[in-house]
């Protein structure tokens, strides 16, 4: 019985996916654009940055003060004496500095495009969120073409030891081969477990990066298109506006000229006013001061930090456009080689689906043909089969391999 487990396997599997939902690769992409944790936190982030910046507008808290003024420290002078009136007053203080317009709307112009950083940051998460997902996703379709092969083969190798058995029995056969082809099935029982295992693994992935329990069940669909790349589609000025990364650095680089401006209106002057109210005792009169007061941070010991700071903005852009250069650069080379490879394996692929797969199958189909008729030997259909079972394996790892490229270059495009 131990040569049917691995049919009853394959039937197993077939049953248990039929009441699984069908999970395409455009579910999985809104899936995880929704539900993942990471890129809600970048909302929330963002959020925060727009709310702090609301405070931008705010004043500096007014100064209340009370207390003694001009008072001799001899409370025998606070009386009235010989006619005279008593020295000493009790003052109430108060005084408020007016912010400068112009330096409020470059502090709040700075602290609500930060915002956009984190905006932009949430677009590369995403870009390689989808890229670990699609790069699971083609590796299940792969698999679970292979499983169907592995399932395909294995009624091949069923027919040979049964055909094998008879023979034998009859005694017009050979069973040497017989164990050969045994081991064939056992091996390929051995493949068959280690797929699923594989499958199981990526599905656990692919639930993850959807934000899902892990163990949620669900069936790849095993259909795929390729996409029309052509090489304009990854010169420089292309990704750059296709890029998220790029355009991270586009918005930081842009935050900094905000900061700076806002490092710049921090020299500008802020203006005041201070009030005090004496009330004297002993028959003095009430008396007031009122006086005008301006910061000026324009002096050269307290503007060398604001200087410095606007100074090192401008050097800090630079280094980021430079950056952008680079990351430009590395994308051009690896999609260019991405795109050759993956044409490469389409030219492959197609010379196994027009003429290697079919030539094998048929020369199997004549070797199983002539065993049938007793002119071929089982070893010869073993090595027939052996062929055209490698040969198809070979064939899905050069798709698999395609997939990846394609996947790599949808990445560098971040087509959603």
């Amino acid at each position: 019985m131990k040569k049917y487990k691995l049919v009853t396997g394959f039937l197993i599997i077939a049953i248990a996916t039929q009441a699984q939902p069908v999970l395409t690769m455009n579910e999985v992409r809104d899936s995880v654009i929704k539900n993942h944790p990471a890129l809600k936190m970048l909302d929330a982030e963002a959020r925060s940055m727009d709310e702090a910046a609301k405070g931008a507008y705010s004043w500096m808290a007014p100064e209340f003060g009370a207390g003694f003024f001009m008072t001799p420290y001899d409370p025998k002078l606070w009386k009235v004496m010989n006619g005279q009136p008593g020295m000493g007053s009790v003052m109430l203080s108060a005084q408020q500095i007016f912010p400068n317009r112009k330096k409020q709307e470059a502090e709040f112009a700075y602290m609500n495009a930060q915002s956009s950083v984190e905006k932009q940051k949430k677009e590369v998460l995403v870009n390689e969120l989808l890229y670990t997902a699609r790069m699971n996703y083609y590796d299940c379709i792969v698999l679970e073409k292979k499983l169907n092969v592995l399932e395909e083969n294995a009624k091949l190798l069923q027919f040979m030891m049964q055909s094998a058995e008879i023979r034998y029995k009859n005694g017009i056969g050979k069973i040497s081969a017989y164990y050969k082809a045994k081991a064939a099935l056992s091996e390929t029982e051995n493949m068959r477990i280690k797929m699923q295992n594989e499958i199981t693994q990526k599905k656990i992935l692919i639930n993850t990066v959807m934000n899902r329990n892990t163990a949620e069940p669900f069936v790849i669909d095993t259909s795929y298109t390729w996409m029309n790349f052509n090489q304009s589609m990854f010169d420089s000025s292309s990704l750059r506006k296709q890029r998220s990364d790029i355009g991270v650095i586009d918005k930081t680089i842009a935050v900094n000229d905000l900061a700076r401006q806002s490092e710049i209106a921090k020299l500008k002057p802020e203006f005041g006013i201070k009030y005090d109210n004496m009330i004297g005792w002993a028959q003095q009169p009430l008396r007031f001061s009122l006086m005008g007061m301006v910061r000026i941070p324009l002096a050269k010991w307290s503007s060398k930090m604001n200087k410095a700071k606007a100074e090192s903005l401008i050097w800090e852009n630079e280094a980021l456009k430079n950056q952008q250069l680079m990351i430009l650069n590395e994308a051009t080379g690896m999609a260019a080689t991405s795109l050759s490879e993956l044409e490469l394996k389409k030219k492959q692929m197609n010379l196994y689906e027009q003429q290697i797969i079919p030539s094998l199958r048929k020369n199997f189909q004549t070797m199983q043909l002539g065993y049938e008729q007793n002119t071929e030997e089982l070893f010869t259909l073993f090595d027939a089969w052996e062929a055209l079972n490698m040969t198809q394996m070979d064939y899905l790892d050069q798709l698999q391999k395609a997939l990846e490229m394609q996947a790599e270059l949808v990445k560098v495009l971040e087509i959603k």
